[in-house]
């Protein structure tokens, strides 16, 4: 094995060394930096060519990345923010501490600490809030640090003391979230963030739309920035590596990611054996980001000018994590003896200093000085998004009680001493008298702090963090626009998917909301028959289209531009969902509404973006969600991983998921209206999840009467010939691809067996659940009212016959109304279990959701009604050639 060259850390040879930075700085003077980093890699390529090998740094010395030389002066009153700094940690931890005692609901004490000046620099010179002319910067804060921003926002006066005993607290009672919740506080948070990964993905994305955006010239740009604070250990989830690159790739400038590097995880040190810091610094500048690294405070600066040979240095980058996080947990004779120690010159860099002031050579993270710099730096960055790694201590401030200690993440109770030790190390007016009450402290307003802070804020414009709600509601096409989609299609056969586009084409043609409709697609715009909107609106580019695109001959060629309003993610699911979040959230980040489409193989969304499709029900987006060769039997040949039978299951767990299945071009087109309507006329907080098919058959057109039916999910669609009282008859109903099973199982009914059936369009069995379930909380709660009917049982009141309910779903799907039917035999058919590749009949009668499975299951209901012999249930499968012994498809 070719072992790569060991590169020393401490300078040989200082005379050598100066010569080259010497002759290295000649030729940046005379010619640019430019020649000089020519050079540079021609050096590197001579030595790859020499030796076959190529030993490149990717990262720099483990020290800040701005010097002190290179510093910006500070612009604040150091002596008031600290003292402020101090109110906001005590708060911040007493609400924490108040909360376990009185409920014991818990919190998380040791993030904010660590990073309590990132923020407060941040609060004080750089977070600008909305104004009549400026829409406010973004801040994704990050989860387990939300107490701290409660605590500012206290003592700025906007959240009461109330309402921070009432942390945690909030069924029936004016509390607070635990972590940054939009759904429960929504003039508060902008965004859930807590989900760890979410915070990073969603953050460059949202950037990305802002340029999306200005690049559409539909809003100026205005200098905005987006800022997401992170934790170390979080940037090892995927999502927040998506992030990074798409940062680096599309130059987002207006991102800056602030990455809290306390160098601990939940349970214990992010890299104990290796060195976090350096490790982001290399994936992030490999990904084209500008890297400020905060390492150490000013009290090392003194230090590291006097480290002429490179020791200090060279034991900073040697030291591991794990043994920096000990460190903190120790004291400053252990950092002597265990740091210093390791060399006799070291130990004299600090002969000078006692124990006490090596204790208290500061992290980067905790000096507002260094802080300040990096944001100056990444503030004025053009071209490339920046990322602060700021080296902090976890528990900051908490002494013996969890500074820098393993535990310190589940921390909520500190000792009466502790709370005493907190208190003096941060100097806070609170008597020894207060302490068991532990007070919660804000600035009387006329004070020097209270005008400082109160001068900062407006300096900045509004509060920060602070969401904002639709202003106007958006002129929503009529139903009459979708005529087409109304009409029967006579011979004509199409899939409800081109129906879709036929409906967004429409859309993207209409003056009053056609600039603000935002087409997603992650990579499959063929598949789904988009490819005409290429040429027609373009698909979004930052660079434009540099390039000839091989199908430039055709007519529906790939267009990309810098205004091009189609949103392809390439194969990239949970990008294409953080797209969607931040087009669905736009009429709140950006005072400008969007009406976002997402469309996607049905298998790939839900299941694989489960989280992302959670937290924008949080962060109360809204849009649409188009679930695309959807059901388990429609997609032929492609199997297991991509039949979807359970995306409607996992729609139905998201409260404020709006789901359908659609048969029929007219459904669609009334469901996607009313949800315009609803969304963006009526301003309601939903979105909408809607499965498509990429089957071709004829549409009917629409029934006379039928549009609210389709909207609370469940409307007749055909009825059968009137029957004697004792004759048997059947309701079937079906949603989606097991429709026009149904549809034909009743005329096998009524051709093969004489039995007349209903037939039922279940556009929505999960609207009607949750109709049902609040009718029945009604009924429970008003007992001397009359009691309402749920809308199914209403539906069925006068039919008779047992009830069979088929969809491409799992049986659970069906089995969402049956407390609502009443009285009469209730059969479910789905498709339980694993998909598998065949045609579509041969799947639907696998999986037992065919018109034979449908007739059988009828007469099986009516048999065991005794209102046919069973033999008659005999003779369908021999009929129909159903082989009773086969196996059962749920359990393969």
């Amino acid at each position: 094995m070719t072992q790569l060259p060991v590169v020393a850390s401490a300078d040989t040879d200082i005379q050598e060394t100066r010569e080259w930075l010497d002759a290295l700085e000649g030729v940046t003077c005379v010619e640019g930096r430019s020649r000089a980093h020519f050079l540079i890699d021609r050096l590197a390529a001579w030595d790859f060519a020499r030796h076959g090998d190529f030993h490149a740094r990717v990262t720099t010395d483990y020290v800040n990345t701005i010097p002190p030389s290179r510093q910006s002066a500070y612009p604040g009153d150091l002596a008031v923010e600290r003292r402020l700094n101090a109110f906001i940690r005590w708060n911040a931890m007493v609400m924490v501490l108040r909360a376990g005692r009185h409920s014991n609901v818990g919190g998380h004490i040791a993030t904010y600490q660590s990073a309590a000046v990132l923020y407060d620099v941040g609060f004080d010179h750089f977070f600008r809030g909305r104004t009549d002319t400026f829409d406010g910067d973004m801040i994704y804060v990050q989860g387990h640090s939300a107490p701290g921003i409660y605590a500012r926002a206290y003592v700025e006066g906007r959240i009461t003391g109330a309402q921070l005993d009432n942390y945690r607290r909030e069924a029936g009672r004016d509390g607070i979230s635990s972590y940054p919740h939009p759904r429960l506080m929504p003039d508060f948070w902008q965004f859930p963030t807590v989900s760890m990964g979410l915070g990073p993905i969603t953050a460059a994305y949202q950037a990305r739309f802002m340029r999306y955006l200005e690049y559409r010239g539909l809003k100026p740009h205005q200098g905005r920035k987006v800022w997401a604070f992170l934790g170390d250990g979080e940037m090892d989830q995927p999502e927040s590596l998506a992030a990074i690159s798409l940062g680096g790739r599309e130059r987002l400038d207006n991102l800056i990611f602030v990455v809290n590097c306390n160098l601990q995880r939940l349970d214990g040190p992010v890299r104990g054996n290796g060195k976090v810091i350096q490790e982001l610094e290399g994936t992030f500048r490999a990904a084209g980001w500008n890297v400020i690294k905060v390492i150490w405070g000013s009290g090392w600066d003194a230090l590291l000018e006097k480290d002429v040979h490179g020791l200090l240095r060279e034991r900073m980058m040697a030291c591991v994590d794990g043994d920096y996080q000990t460190f903190k947990s120790q004291n400053g004779a252990y950092v002597r003896e265990h740091f210093f120690g390791t060399s006799p010159e070291l130990l004299a860099m600090v002969a000078h200093l006692s124990d006490d002031e090596i204790w208290q050579l500061a992290r980067g993270g905790h000096d507002a000085l260094k802080v300040y710099a990096a944001y100056a730096q990444a503030m004025k960055t053009q071209g490339r998004p920046s990322v602060i790694l700021a080296k902090t201590v976890k528990g900051f401030g908490m002494g013996e009680a969890g500074e820098g200690q393993n535990v310190n993440h589940q921390l909520k109770k500190m000792s009466a001493d502790a709370v005493r030790a907190f208190r003096d190390r941060f100097d806070l007016p609170v008597t020894d008298a207060q302490l068991p009450e532990m007070p919660y402290l804000r600035p009387d307003p006329d004070s020097p702090e209270g005008r400082y802070l109160a001068a900062r804020r407006a300096a900045l414009g509004g509060h920060q963090p602070a969401r904002f709600g639709l202003r106007a509601p958006l002129a929503i096409p009529p139903l009459s626009t979708f005529a087409a989609q109304l009409k029967d299609t006579g011979e004509r056969e199409l899939s409800t998917t081109m129906a879709f586009v036929r409906i967004l084409t429409a859309l993207l043609k209409d003056p009053e909301i056609g600039q603000r409709v935002v087409p997603i697609v992650p990579d499959e715009s063929r598949t789904f028959g988009m490819e005409p909107l290429f040429r027609q609106i373009g698909i979004h580019s930052y660079l434009g289209q540099r390039y000839t695109p091989q199908d430039a001959g055709q007519l529906s060629y790939y267009r990309e531009a810098l205004d091009g309003q189609i949103l392809q993610e390439g194969i990239n699911e949970s990008g294409a969902m953080a797209s969607w979040i931040a087009a669905g959230t736009s009429y709140s980040t950006h005072d400008f509404a969007t009406i976002p489409f997402y469309i996607f193989y049905s298998m790939f969304g839900l299941q694989r973006v489960g989280d992302l499709a959670w937290a924008a029900g949080d962060a109360r987006t809204r849009g649409f969600m188009l679930g695309a060769t959807s059901g388990r039997t429609t997609l032929m040949g492609e199997g297991l991983q991509h039949d979807d039978g359970h995306s409607h299951v996992l729609a139905s767990v998201i409260p404020n998921c709006v789901a359908y299945d659609p048969t029929f071009q007219y459904e669609l087109a009334v469901i996607l209206q009313n949800g315009m309507q609803r969304m963006y006329g009526d301003n309601e907080d939903v979105y909408y999840y809607v499965t498509l098919l990429n089957e071709n058959y004829t549409h009917p057109a629409m029934p006379e009467g039928a549009q609210a039916g389709i909207l609370k999910g469940l409307y007749l669609l055909r009825e059968g010939e009137p029957t004697p009282a004792d004759a048997p008859r059947v309701q079937l109903m079906g949603s989606g691809a097991i429709l026009r099973e149904v549809i034909a199982a009743s005329a096998l009914l009524r051709d093969d067996f004489g039995v007349q059936s209903d037939i039922w369009s279940a556009t929505s069995l999960t609207e009607v659940r949750r109709e049902g379930l609040a009718a029945e909380r009604w009924n429970l709660l008003h007992p001397d009212r009359t009691p309402r009917v749920p809308y199914a049982q209403q539906c069925l009141a006068d039919r008779k016959g047992p009830l069979v309910v088929a969809t491409d779903y799992m049986k659970i799907v069906g089995d969402q109304i049956r407390p609502f039917v009443r009285d009469r035999r209730f059969v479910t058919l789905g498709t339980d279990g694993f998909g598998c590749s065949d045609t579509r009949e041969s799947l639907r009668k696998y999986f037992e959701v065919d018109r034979h499975f449908i007739v059988l299951a009828a007469l099986g209901a009516l048999a065991d009604a005794g209102m046919v012999p069973r033999g008659r249930v005999g003779e369908a499968i021999r009929k129909y050639g159903i082989d009773p012994e086969k196996l059962d498809p749920s359990t393969v």
